[in-house]
């Protein structure tokens, strides 16, 4: 269990902080990420993805609110994602610069002592709420 709690804190705290290369070492090479709008496949769709989100936003941190509960192969928890607008979501009114934070949750499968599935549930809608463009 604590092989896959270090696993999450590296998925949380390298790679989302903008450690791309640590996919590799903690995805499956058939990782399947279900993002909302969108699945990726491979550690490198996967870092491609996340380094979507450092193009539309500076200064990220990512916060581990709850978990990771581990059992029966999967990952759970919860977390609060920060960061600085850049711009360039369609839609969006906020100024470059503009703080937000949005919160959701993570649960990954677990296969070979790597992540080999993940689905995210985020607060997409208070994002876009944040960046004004509802």
């Amino acid at each position: 269990m604590d092989d896959i709690t270090t696993l999450y804190r590296r998925w949380l705290f390298d790679l989302w902080h903008g450690d791309f290369s640590v996919a590799e070492e903690i995805l499956t090479p058939d990782f399947v990420g279900h993002w909302p709008s969108v699945d990726v496949h491979g550690p490198q769709g996967a870092a491609d993805q996340i380094r979507q989100s450092h193009d539309y936003f500076t200064d990220i941190k990512v916060t581990l609110d709850v978990g990771p509960v581990v059992g029966d192969g999967l990952v759970a928890a919860g977390w609060t994602f920060h960061g600085s607008y850049r711009g360039g979501i369609p839609g969006t009114t906020a100024a470059p610069g503009t703080r937000i934070s949005f919160a959701g949750q993570d649960i990954f499968r677990v296969a070979d002592g790597r992540f080999a599935e993940y689905w995210v549930v985020s607060d997409g809608l208070g994002m876009m709420n944040a960046l004004g463009a509802l």
